[in-house]
This record gives C-alpha cells, sequence and structure tokens, in this order.
C-alpha cells in the first residue's frame, strides 16, 4: 500500500516539501521502495526499512526519520529520547539541504544493505 493519502492531508507548504523529500529518497536508489508503516510513508531498500517520513508532533514541522541513525553522525541530527533512530527535521519554508540529505541516504542505504552483519 502506497502512501499517499499521507501526503495529501499535509497542508502546504508541508505537503510540496514532503513529496519534494519523497522523490529525492526514490531516486536514490533503484533498490528503494515505498510502503506504509503505522501511518507513515517507510522507505526499504529490499525488505530492511531505512528511513521514514512523518511531521512532529511539537514543532509541526517535517522530518526524515533515520532508522540506524545511531550510527549516522552530523550535528543537525537529533536522537532525543530514540534509542536506535534520529530525526532530521526539515524547514519546508527554506531550501532543502540536498547534499546533507544525500550523505545520509548514502550511508543509510550502505547500512541497509549490510544491516544483518552490524551489532548495535
Amino acid at each position: 500500500m502506497l502512501p499517499d493519502h499521507f501526503y495529501e492531508k499535509q497542508v502546504e507548504p508541508h505537503q510540496s516539501c514532503l513529496l519534494a523529500l519523497r522523490k529525492i529518497i526514490l531516486a536514490s536508489s533503484e533498490e528503494v521502495n515505498e510502503g506504509l508503516k503505522w501511518g507513515i510513508p517507510c522507505f526499504m531498500r529490499g525488505k530492511r526499512m531505512f528511513c521514514f517520513l512523518s511531521m512532529h508532533k511539537q514543532s509541526k514541522m517535517p522530518y526524515i526519520l533515520w532508522v540506524d541513525g545511531i550510527h549516522l553522525e552530523h550535528p543537525l541530527l537529533e536522537q532525543g529520547d530514540r534509542k536506535l533512530m534520529k530525526i532530521l527535521r526539515i524547514d519546508p519554508e527554506k531550501d532543502l539541504p540536498i547534499d546533507l540529505i544525500h550523505e545520509l541516504l548514502g550511508e543509510a542505504l550502505e547500512l541497509a544493505k549490510t544491516k544483518f552483519s552490524l551489532k548495535r
């Protein structure tokens, strides 16, 4: 099932921002596919989830949740109370940090590829 309803119910400029992120993620590799998990879009390499798109409840800002975020290092990534995941908040009023997103996608896709050999 595709998460079209998730995108359709977002208001602008959040909807456009999330759709742009979706396009970037799907274009990152031919092995990436999209699904719906817990009512939000999830992206997988094969059957292994590596990121989600969602909206932050308090700030109402879109974010990318990195499933194996604990293995990703960047000052803009937030771990909060999460044990393994980190998020990258995206300001829909500003240009997307394309280079950073591509860098994190590359690392996350590599982690998804080698996931079963990693120990947490």
